[in-house]
């Protein structure tokens, strides 16, 4: 993320100024000069992946709009796109983990392969898979114009990690959007507060969880480890919902309108209401491209929860190749189908009670997420729910009380108010701005600690 940051502040302004300069018609051109630049700069091996995505995609999409007549060739297009990109995927994300458990169960010798993870490859593949499918379903019109649909899949604020930007929600933007001084000025100030989210809150609340990871969970009291495991809950909202401020911001310079990825999640009061605010995007992708082709919740309970089921564990699987991330998903899925048969009408009577239950839940999720090894696992749940007191977490609570007041507050809508008084005034809106970028430059100069938790999804 450092380097993605300034990267935008001192290398890509001066083409950002081209961009504004040029005529419409080339300004497509820059942004996938830009954007390839971008990609390049954090893994040049996988350019070619990229390049190669975009031409696969772009054409089948046009030979099924060509051929609506012919069901048949159609629906083998539409299979040939899911092939190919789920395919890429799973070549690159998940081949040595069924490699792995193919030697574990039958005693195998079977080679690894050492791949990198090419950038964002979670993200495009489901932007341009959503493509092709919404052409199948005649939702859009095929794009006719390479230029554009390359634009559309590299466009760089977005290409790491997400928002998850289908082609239905920026096709006319493509062709025909208008750049205001306003959007840019709203553009900046997102951007700036993402960048602040991210540099200021995440990295400073995340460093006690990276602490705690130091000093061995054996070693922990429970305190400590519940401390801990809200200061990664905090850490990796900070992180992804500062990304896509960020990459909102950035799209609002170019132009674009991007759908938003987060809503306060830990308001929430039940985990159905949490996934409804988390990572939006994805959740509707899911939503629209998994769950309703298998029939969604107009089917029998049993059926629907077969459907939950398999979102769930793709859901899981998808954000990493290791079993902890199933067990994430399907750690979820129990509570979604216990709200469902009952539970949220409870929940719904009791307001303190229902927020307490969510925040529980989701933080023993987040252990899930953020421990691989099973044997780490056993032990930091067994910290958590020792009661073993101890001493030692008062000395962490004391010295991360500032940024966890901080950390709480800002993931509430509670100074929304204050907020919008300040963007009505310019000269406060701009002096706010300057001093939060000040400090996150200031920051990401002198830090050594830095991580971006979805870098490489």
């Amino acid at each position: 993320m450092v380097f993605s940051s300034i990267m935008f502040l001192f290398i890509f302004l001066p083409t950002l100024i081209i961009y504004y300069a040029v005529p419409f018609k080339f300004k497509n051109f820059i942004i996938i000069i830009l954007s390839l630049i971008f990609y390049s700069w954090g893994e040049p091996r996988y350019f070619f992946i990229m390049i190669f995505s975009i031409i696969i995609d772009f054409i089948l999409a046009i030979i099924i709009e060509n051929n609506r007549k012919n069901l048949l060739l159609c629906k083998l297009m539409v299979v040939v796109s899911i092939v190919f990109n789920i395919g890429l995927l799973f070549f690159f994300k998940y081949y040595n983990f069924f490699i792995d458990n193919i030697n574990f169960v039958f005693g195998t010798n079977l080679e690894n392969i050492n791949l990198t993870l090419p950038l964002g490859i979670s993200f495009f593949v489901f932007q341009t898979l959503s493509y092709t499918i919404d052409i199948y379903r005649n939702k859009v019109a095929a794009e006719r114009n390479l230029i554009n649909f390359a634009a559309f899949v590299v466009l760089f604020p977005q290409l790491i990690a997400g928002p998850i930007v289908r082609y239905t929600d920026i096709n006319e933007g493509l062709k025909y959007r208008t750049i205001t001084f306003l959007n840019i000025q709203d553009g900046i100030r997102m951007f700036i507060l993402g960048l602040a989210k991210k540099v200021l809150i995440a990295n400073n609340i995340g460093a006690l969880w990276t602490t705690v990871e130091s000093i061995g969970f054996s070693r922990i009291s429970s305190p400590l480890a519940w401390l801990s495991i809200m200061s990664f809950g905090l850490q990796i909202y900070f992180d992804f919902s500062g990304y896509s401020f960020m990459a909102i911001g950035l799209g609002k310079m170019l132009g674009f309108e991007f759908p938003p990825n987060f809503n306060y999640p830990y308001i929430s009061r039940s985990v159905t209401e949490f996934w409804r605010r988390w990572h939006m995007t994805l959740g509707l992708w899911f939503k629209e491209y998994l769950y309703i082709p298998l029939g969604g919740s107009r089917c029998s309970k049993a059926k629907m929860c077969l459907n939950l089921f398999i979102v769930w564990f793709v859901t899981g699987f998808w954000h990493g190749a290791n079993w902890n991330f199933i067990l994430w998903g399907l750690f979820f899925f129990v509570f979604l189908i216990i709200e469902k048969f009952g539970l949220n009408k409870f929940l719904e009577k009791y307001k303190i009670l229902s927020h307490l239950y969510l925040l529980v839940v989701v933080l023993i999720g987040w252990t899930l997420f953020a421990i691989i090894e099973t044997a780490q696992l056993k032990t930091f749940f067994i910290k958590l729910f020792s009661f073993n007191l101890g001493i030692d977490w008062v000395y962490y609570l004391r010295n991360y009380s500032v940024i966890f007041i901080l950390g709480i507050i800002f993931s509430t809508p509670i100074l929304n108010g204050f907020y919008k008084k300040i963007t009505k005034n310019i000269y406060l809106d701009t002096l706010v701005s300057m001093v939060l970028l000040i400090l996150c430059i200031a920051y990401l100069v002198d830090a050594s600690y830095n991580p971006f938790l979805y870098f490489r999804f």
